[in-house]
């Protein structure tokens, strides 16, 4: 046992958040801990890292154990370029570092017994220095920082420059980096594009430790984690297996807790029903049994409401009217912000009924594309045509639908002037709003509360084609599940942009993924993408595989090409030079000649033998420069033939 919560209970005012929670960790365990917004997630969390003081209950935690905690908006305020500040969490590596050049330095003015005595120093340190990682913790800190999304030319940047997200997940790089016996993380993934995200899940799912997370990711707990911790009414519950294990055995509770729950009810009703009726007799022994019937309900175990039964959104989507087939055409679409393309001839058509998902890292132009389709933003070149009776219905993840500045009642009333207080009030009731709920301005709303009143504006609409932007950002597990049943049974056609893999499963028929300025096409769900994915990379890397090996093959037939040629340069060459000193001496042998039965030379012996001489020797060289060339010729006509 690594961690264990013992009967935890919190109250604020008159909110029981937390009752008696209990529930414990196991070393190298991967636990989740989920539940609606609002349930006590955090402040339990805040409990056990000691934020926060529980009403009562005890905290347990194995002796000596370091815990690493990242809670949701780890804001750092450091003047330390991105990389130093990470590097810092492995300041006694550095120092060490630091002192090793030092030594090695001093050993070579020393001598004797100091020189030894500074040698068998440094080699203590030296096997430290190994053991600890100090050859590889640079190239760690680089690799973490890459996975999370930072490209090496943003290491230098300073941490005071980031954006929110970005420090968050620089205080997540260091926490990685420390790699604490227990890692406990707050919705970790909520600064994360895809491609980071499951860098992050194959880091956990190797992590030597425990990991202790809060998430609403689906995909990413089915991925990472063996045991799932479940809040809801203040009450923990302990389901082992993934994700998708504990929605399964949820599911079975829930149904199991909700019948008993309108069974016992019932049984209540005819219980006072009968009560009533033999009241209304009015006659001593009916009045004694009335009284019996009271006591016992008295001392029925009344099952609590069970939240699942009254307390979630309900959302119903529905086309006032229906489209045409062709719902939407984007033909050439360009879009830049100065010298930063984001993408260029972007071509898709939409059909009525898709559901179509795309997807692509932070800062591609994801929610751009959709921006233009809603008028906010305008191409720089192309067109987009929206097809016969397109009703258009608009969720954005920044909330630009909606008017801070008024209440949520005037939000719906102002957009659906046709609608009267009670039919404002059920819509709202509808999305949990309730009361004096829907007295409260925009801007004192939550990102979740807000988010809600966006779909009941959008379910209002009755629009046949709803562009979505990262619908499922600041909903919880419960209001995304309600997201997706209510997607799934619209007949009309639906476009989105989101990174919740689990979401594009459930409601996606066909992906558009954006990388490298352009969109690639697959037409199925999120698995299936990651299948085709797998194969495309698969068969680009055969392809650059064969591409090397052709290569390697015409380097190799280039290299034997020009060795041939250099080959037969040297036949040739050989026989050039053979038939110019031939040429050469046969021009000699001619003047010789000539000498020899010139008159002049006639009764000069001494001179006749000085050239008969001089003859001799050349036809004795010319002799064998004869048979070289045969030689010659012969090598070079083989030559030809073998390399015809």
């Amino acid at each position: 046992m690594i961690l264990a919560c013992n009967n935890i209970d919190k109250t604020y005012v008159d909110n029981h958040v937390l009752r008696g929670v209990s529930f414990h960790i196991n070393e190298h365990d991967r636990v989740a801990l989920i539940g609606p917004n609002g349930c006590g997630k955090s402040t339990l969390i805040k409990i056990i890292m000691g934020l926060e003081n529980a009403d009562d209950g005890i905290i347990t935690t194995a002796k000596d154990i370091r815990i690493g905690y990242l809670p949701q908006n780890a804001l750092l305020n450091s003047h330390e370029t991105i990389e130093n500040e990470v590097l810092s969490v492995k300041k006694d590596l550095s120092d060490l570092e630091a002192e090793l050049e030092r030594m090695h330095e001093e050993m070579g003015k020393l001598e004797g017994s100091e020189l030894d005595e500074t040698i068998a120093r440094y080699n203590e340190a030296m096997r430290v220095f190994e053991l600890e990682g100090g050859y590889v913790y640079k190239s760690e800190v680089r690799g973490i920082l890459m996975g999370l999304g930072f490209e090496p030319e943003e290491f230098c940047k300073t941490v005071d420059k980031l954006s929110g997200g970005q420090k968050t997940r620089v205080a997540l790089a260091k926490l990685l980096l420390n790699s604490p016996d227990l890692i406990i993380l707050d919705e970790p993934t909520n600064h994360l594009d895809m491609s980071s995200i499951a860098w992050l899940e194959n880091y956990l799912g190797n992590y030597r430790n425990t990991v202790f997370v809060v998430s609403h990711d689906r995909y990413f707990l089915d991925r990472i984690v063996n045991k799932v911790v479940e809040i809801d009414c203040g009450k923990a519950t302990t389901f082992e297996g993934n994700y998708s294990d504990y929605s399964v055995k949820k599911e079975i509770l829930r149904t199991a807790a909700v019948n008993a729950y309108i069974k016992q009810q019932a049984e209540i009703e005819h219980q006072e029903a009968v009560i009533e009726k033999l009241r209304s007799f009015n006659r001593e022994k009916s009045i004694k049994r009335a009284e019996s019937r009271v006591k016992m309900l008295e001392k029925m175990d009344r099952l609590e409401r069970p939240s699942e039964y009254d307390g979630e959104m309900q959302l119903v989507l529905s086309p006032g009217v229906e489209s045409g087939k062709d719902v939407l055409s984007i033909r050439g679409l360009k879009k830049s912000y100065g010298t930063r393309s984001l993408f260029e001839n972007v071509n898709i058509e939409i059909k009525k009924g898709e559901h179509v998902a795309i997807i692509g890292d932070n800062g591609t132009g994801k929610s751009t594309l959709l921006k233009i389709l809603n008028g906010v933003e305008t191409a720089d070149e192309g067109e987009v045509r929206f097809g016969t009776k397109v009703a258009l219905g608009y969720y954005d993840q920044e909330q630009h639908v909606l008017n801070l500045e008024k209440t949520i009642f005037d939000e719906i009333s102002d957009a659906y002037p046709s609608l009267n207080n009670t039919q404002i009030r059920n819509t709202l009731a509808a999305f949990l709003f309730t009361g004096e709920d829907v007295l409260k301005r925009i801007d004192s709303l939550s990102g979740g509360e807000k988010g809600r009143v966006a779909l009941a504006k959008l379910m209002l609409s009755e629009a046949n084609l709803i562009v979505l932007d990262e619908p499922t950002n600041h909903l919880d597990i419960s209001s995304k599940e309600i997201l997706e049943q209510a997607l799934n049974a619209y007949d009309g056609t639906l476009l989105y942009v989101s990174h919740d893999r689990y979401f594009i499963n459930r409601t996606a028929d066909r992906i558009l993924e954006l990388s490298g300025n352009s969109f690639n096409e697959y037409l199925g769900d999120y698995d299936y993408y990651l299948e085709k994915k797998a194969e495309r990379s698969a068969t680009d890397q055969q392809k650059s595989n064969n591409t090397k090996l052709e290569n390697e093959g015409n380097k190799n037939d280039w290299l034997q090409q020009k060795q041939q040629q250099a080959g037969l340069r040297k036949i040739k060459n050989r026989l050039s030079d053979n038939e110019k000193t031939i040429e050469e001496l046969e021009a000699k042998k001619q003047k010789l000649d000539e000498a020899l039965y010139d008159p002049v030379n006639a009764t000069n012996s001494a001179k006749l033998n000085e050239i008969s001489a001089d003859l001799k020797l050349i036809d004795d060289k010319l002799a064998g420069l004869y048979d070289e060339w045969e030689m010659i010729s012969s090598e070079l006509e083989a030559f030809a033939e073998q390399h015809d």
